[in-house]
């Protein structure tokens, strides 16, 4: 199969990469994560496989890349709607209720990033291995523990809001609980739950 000359520009350019982990991520929302294919992605853009295999050894590198994009395109999402809030929690509110939306928005995708967690540890990624709701609930979890706080707590608090939304968005996605808006902001609320405290 050859390869256009819009694509092979584009690969000269370093943006074939870019466009395959969007071409995924357009088919993660068309169908269940399993039925991807390294072709079928390289077809999408108008090139060859031997192309993407460049850029993606195998299968689950291109999963890994695809789950990296998600959890930034949640944490953009995130970053959104905290605009215009009045404090800190509030802030951090608005993104937790995201967090469960942009899950029940994009099933598959949420699927695929709870597959492949983005952090082995929350505290020992630099800044440029992170993704950018990591980034977020870290840098959130400090502010709220407070100047001089111990990583212990920041932890805390860190994992505690992660598995309330997490928990939450399972719970919906599976039909265990419906989805229902209300429900959202009632239970990701951050003041009822103290949040600002370990």
């Amino acid at each position: 199969m050859k390869e256009s000359k819009s694509a092979k520009a584009s690969y000269h350019h370093g943006d074939l990469r870019a466009a395959l982990i969007d071409a995924g991520l357009r088919m993660l929302e068309e169908r269940e994560e399993a039925e991807l294919s390294l072709r079928e992605i390289a077809r999408s853009v108008g090139v060859s496989a031997t192309a993407v295999y460049r850029h993606f050894p195998d299968k689950e590198a291109l999963r890994g890349a695809l789950a990296q994009a998600a959890y930034d395109r949640l944490g953009e999402a995130q970053r959104a709607a905290a605009v215009g809030m009045d404090n800190v929690l509030d802030e951090f509110q608005a993104m937790g209720r995201t967090y469960v939306r942009f899950a029940l928005d994009h099933p598959a995708l949420f699927r695929l990033m709870a597959s492949m967690p983005p952090h082995g540890d929350l505290f020992e990624l630099s800044e440029d291995e992170d993704d950018e709701a990591g980034k977020l609930l870290r840098a959130y979890a400090a502010k709220l523990a407070g100047k001089g706080a111990s990583p212990a707590t920041v932890r805390t608090i860190a994992m505690r809001s992660w598995a309330l939304v997490h928990g939450l968005a399972v719970l919906m996605i599976q039909g265990y609980v419906p989805r229902d808006e209300a429900l959202i902001d009632a239970v990701v609320d951050t003041r009822a739950l103290g949040m600002g405290r370990p």
